[in-house]
């Protein structure tokens, strides 16, 4: 049950602490139903709805972000759109309409909203949910598709390349285009770069931050919800991961003297504006679909363009994961992020525990973790877990810098002479409040072990090879798959 957007002391933000125990209360205090007469609610003076308001102000908004005049020149650009079963179709067939835009094509069998999702396995962009609206593209000719999920709070996309086939952009790949695009009509505003901050989670792509530091603006990883190397540390004693925390973080900041006009989560998450601090499919659809169109009216793709950003920049980034002469340039950046089933909460608590202690020798903790993977060295371990906070980087206590987590959370940095990796393996164990009438249980917190993956090199090839060999050495050496009879995603 995932909770909604609500005014907390500052704006539409989800719930979060302090606020949600509370609530959580308030609710077990009153689980007996109050009876009253339904018809005398929307007969009473006091009744009012508000929806057609509400959804002006919205249309209002967005049309507000759009900037027809940089698509002045561009040939129409035939797109595809699926709403997965869900509710996205009404409200972007009119913010297509109001921003100028002609009427994409519908996936007619996922375009109205239904429970059941006939036409997919799981109704996620991430997991093969855009089969039908790419099978569409391919037949009506379309040049890209669009994609909101079901509640229509993330979005994805897939780009015709010269072949004819379709590439769909991961959720970091999207964030760094949105990114570089805010970045640009900030410049183009005149207004001083290092009052402009982006804010995105920690287990997000660390091109952004490479972004920030070449250009000067600011940039928040919300794990810690502190910016690098900037004297901000005191407003942000600890964001947890998780898109509430990004749309707070965001706040922080402007009561800081920043603007934050863009945010994001590598699940498809994506913020813009100033109004809505939360991930929105609806804003993040219409800034893609104009991107796509002022590319075009200069030559470009979308794809072409993300494989400049790869290219553009100095030494930004090395940094991050370890002194060394071994990075020279920005680089190319490739992400595999996937996850493990499993819902025994004692096998994954033995599986961290493996990890922990997987060398098996006498020496100190600092040399239990491992030391190699896919013939990477490790160099950095930081374990996030409560109870077992360790971080290798920051002798001689080994203390974490970073908030300890409820669940297990450990990240991994490794390297060779050509390629850097950063690797997080993460489980969060799910609340699940029962009552006497319904049993609940929280959002985005599956039973999976999920790992984020992120490596980072000069030589896209090399990057792009070892990527599945580590996959393959988590899964069959330090997970041990098999024998703990995880499964993953085909």
């Amino acid at each position: 049950m995932a909770p909604p957007p609500l005014p907390v002391h500052t704006g539409p933000l989800q719930i979060i602490g302090p606020h949600d125990t509370g609530i959580a209360k308030a609710i077990l205090d009153n689980l007996e139903p109050k009876i009253q007469h339904a018809p005398d609610v929307y007969s009473s003076s006091l009744c009012r709805d508000p929806t057609d308001e509400m959804k002006e102000s919205y249309f209002t908004l967005i049309h507000g972000m759009a900037n027809p005049g940089l698509r002045l020149g561009a040939t129409p650009i035939k797109f595809v759109n699926t709403s997965m079963h869900g509710v996205s179709d009404a409200f972007l067939s009119e913010v297509f309409r109001r921003a100028g835009f002609k009427p994409y094509i519908a996936v007619e069998e996922q375009q109205v909203p239904d429970p059941n999702f006939p036409t997919v396995v799981f109704p996620n962009p991430e997991e093969k949910g855009m089969e039908c609206a790419i099978s569409t593209a391919i037949r009506t000719g379309a040049d890209y598709v669009l994609a909101q999920d079901p509640d229509s709070d993330r979005f994805s996309a897939a780009e015709r390349g010269s072949d004819g086939s379709f590439t769909i952009f991961t959720g970091d790949q999207l964030g760094t285009l949105f990114a570089s695009r805010v970045l640009a009509r900030y410049k183009e505003s005149g207004k001083p770069l290092d009052k402009l901050a982006m804010v995105a989670s920690t287990v997000s792509s660390k091109m952004v931050e490479a972004m920030a530091r070449h250009e000067g603006f600011i940039f928040v990883d919300c794990l810690t919800g502190r910016p690098p190397k900037h004297n901000l540390l005191d407003l942000f004693p600890s964001n947890p991961t998780g898109f509430k925390f990004i749309g707070n973080t965001a706040l922080d900041l402007e009561r800081a003297g920043y603007e934050v006009p863009f945010g994001y989560e590598e699940a498809i998450g994506f913020m813009f504006g100033s109004e809505i601090r939360d991930k929105d499919g609806i804003s993040a659809t219409l800034m893609f679909a104009e991107m796509a169109s002022e590319l075009q009216s200069q030559g470009l793709t979308v794809q072409g363009y993300l494989n400049g950003l790869y290219e553009r920049c100095a030494s930004t980034f090395s940094h991050l994961y370890v002194s060394s002469q071994h990075l020279s340039r920005y680089g190319y950046f490739e992400t595999r992020n996937s996850y493990f089933v499993c819902s025994d909460t004692v096998k994954i608590d033995k599986i961290f525990g493996g990890l922990r202690n997987f060398e098996k020798t006498l020496q100190p903790i600092t040399k239990q973790y491992p030391h190699s993977i896919a013939q990477l060295t490790v160099f950095s371990i930081i374990d996030l877990t409560a109870g077992h906070g360790y971080d290798s980087t920051n002798p001689p206590t080994y203390a974490p810098r970073l908030p300890l987590s409820s669940g297990h959370m450990i990240q991994f940095r490794a390297n060779s002479a050509d390629v850097n990796i950063v690797l997080t393996i993460r489980f969060v164990p799910p609340v699940v409040l029962n009552t006497r009438s319904c049993r609940f249980r929280t959002s985005g917190t599956e039973p999976k072990i999920k790992y984020y993956l992120e490596g980072c090199g000069n030589d896209p090839e090399q990057v792009s090879a070892i990527l599945p060999r580590v996959v393959e050495h988590l899964a069959n050496k330090w997970m041990k798959a098999s024998e703990n009879d995880l499964s993953q995603p085909n």
